[in-house]
């Protein structure tokens, strides 16, 4: 789950998650994808290219 807001700047980037990925995987380029977006601050793009799905992971041990 992606966190809702930037750690550093509180932004909301939650909302953007989905269009990210789907556009991403679809093949387009993550720089291209992020301006589109309109998520231009390097900390919030921190947050989107670096974050990592773990709950497919983590569930089956719970």
């Amino acid at each position: 789950m992606i966190p809702v807001r930037c750690f550093t700047c509180g932004k909301v980037i939650a909302n953007s998650w989905e269009e990210f990925k789907r556009r991403v995987d679809g093949g387009e380029d993550p720089a291209s994808v992020l301006d589109d977006l309109g998520i231009s601050r390097y900390c919030c793009r921190r947050m989107i290219l670096t974050h990592v799905e773990l709950v497919e992971v983590v569930s089956p041990y719970q």
